[in-house]
C-alpha cells in the first residue's frame, strides 16, 4: 500500500481517538481532578486576580477557585463586561466570614498598556498580596495588524503585551503572598507548545504581521516571558498553559462575519471534542495548585507538557524583555 494511505490512515485514526476516546479519557480524569482540588484547603485568606474572568476559560477557573475556596477569597476579575462580572460573582458562593473577605470586578479594556498600569495600581492599594493571577484574555479575528493609540496590535497586547504587564506590575504583591509563607502562582493560558520560530528581528511583528505569524509567536512570547519572570524570581511559580479545545464566546463574539458564521459550523461538528469552560477551569486550576516553583508548561488536564515544541533561547529572551519593557512603557500616567 502506497505511503499516501498510510498517512490518511494515520489521520483518521487520530480523528476517531480525538472524537470518542479522547473525551472519555479526559471525563475520567475530571473526577480526580476535582477531588485534589478540593484538598485546596489554605490556612491563610487567598487572593486570586483574573484578568479576562468575565467569560470562556477566564471564567470557569474563577468559578472553579471560588467553589473550592467555598467563597472564603478575596477574588477579583478584571475585564470590560460589568454585567457579566457581576452574574459571575453573584454565583460564587458566599464566604463563611465576611470580614476582609471581598468579590469584586475591576473594569478594564487591557489592550491599553495605560489602563492595565491604572488598574495594576489600584489593585496594589486594595491589596497587601496576590497568590493567584489568572490570565486569559483573546480575541478571534482575522483582521491584519490592527494598531492600538499606543502603537501596540490588539491581539497581540491581549495574547502577550497585557500579560508581562499585569505580572511584572504586580510582581510585590506576589511576592508578599511568598514572604507570608503562602502560595504565589501565576498562570498564563494561551498556547503552550503550539508556536514556532520567532524573529527576533521583528518582535512585536510590525513588519512581518500576518495570521500566521501572530499565532506562532504569541505561544512563544508567553513562554519566554514566563521562563524570563521564573528566573528573575526564582522563589515563584509561573506556569503557561495549553487548554485544548474549549466551547467559548471568542467565534460567536469575533469582530469578522466569516468567524461567527463558522462558529455555527464548528462548534456542532466538533462538540465532541471541545470541552466546557467549566472542566477547563477545573483542570487549568488543577495544573495551577500543583505546580512546584519555577516555570513550567502544562497541557489541557493540567498535566507538567515539560519542554515539548519549545522555541526559546537564552537570546531571545533577553531580547523580547527588553523590546517588551519599552512597549509596554506608560508615559505622563499619574
Amino acid at each position: 500500500m502506497p505511503s499516501y494511505y498510510f498517512v490518511k490512515l494515520g489521520w483518521i485514526a487520530a480523528i476517531l481517538f480525538s472524537a470518542f476516546l479522547f473525551p472519555l479519557t479526559r471525563r475520567s480524569s475530571l473526577a480526580a481532578v476535582h477531588a485534589s482540588n478540593s484538598g485546596f484547603t489554605p490556612s491563610y485568606t487567598p487572593v486570586a486576580v483574573f484578568v479576562g474572568g468575565t467569560s470562556g476559560i477566564g471564567q470557569g477557573v474563577a468559578e472553579a477557585f471560588a467553589r473550592h475556596t467555598h467563597g472564603n477569597a478575596h477574588i477579583i476579575i478584571v475585564g470590560r463586561n460589568h454585567a457579566a462580572a457581576q452574574s459571575i460573582i453573584e454565583r460564587f458562593p458566599k464566604p463563611a466570614v465576611t470580614t476582609g473577605i471581598t468579590h469584586e470586578f475591576i473594569e478594564c479594556d487591557v489592550t491599553r498598556m495605560r489602563n492595565v498600569q491604572a488598574v495594576t495600581r489600584e489593585i496594589l492599594t486594595r491589596v497587601p498580596k496576590v497568590n493567584f493571577l489568572v490570565m486569559t484574555p483573546g480575541i478571534a479575528t482575522l483582521k491584519g495588524r490592527d494598531e492600538t493609540e499606543e502603537g501596540i496590535d490588539k491581539k497581540l497586547a491581549l495574547h502577550y503585551y497585557a500579560r508581562w504587564k499585569f505580572t511584572n506590575d504586580l510582581i510585590p504583591a506576589i511576592l508578599g503572598a511568598k514572604d507570608a509563607g503562602e502560595d504565589a502562582k501565576v498562570l498564563s493560558v494561551m498556547s503552550a507548545g503550539r508556536g514556532g520560530k520567532i524573529d527576533l528581528g521583528d518582535l512585536g511583528l510590525k513588519e512581518t504581521y500576518s495570521l500566521r505569524n501572530v499565532a506562532q509567536a504569541a505561544p512563544v512570547y508567553n513562554d519566554l516571558m514566563m521562563e524570563e519572570f521564573s528566573m528573575r524570581y526564582p522563589q515563584l511559580t509561573f506556569v503557561h498553559a495549553y487548554p485544548g479545545p474549549v466551547r467559548t464566546p471568542l467565534m460567536k463574539t469575533s469582530d469578522s462575519v466569516l468567524i461567527r458564521a463558522a462558529a455555527y459550523i464548528v462548534r456542532p461538528l466538533f462538540s465532541t471534542v471541545m470541552f466546557s469552560p467549566e472542566y477547563t477551569g477545573e483542570f487549568m486550576l488543577h495544573g495551577l495548585l500543583n505546580s512546584t516553583q519555577g516555570f513550567k508548561r502544562i497541557g489541557s488536564t493540567g498535566e507538567d507538557m515539560g519542554m515539548k515544541n519549545y522555541y526559546g533561547s537564552e537570546l531571545a529572551r533577553r531580547r523580547l524583555w527588553e523590546h517588551t519593557v519599552n512597549e509596554t512603557r506608560v508615559p505622563n500616567i499619574s
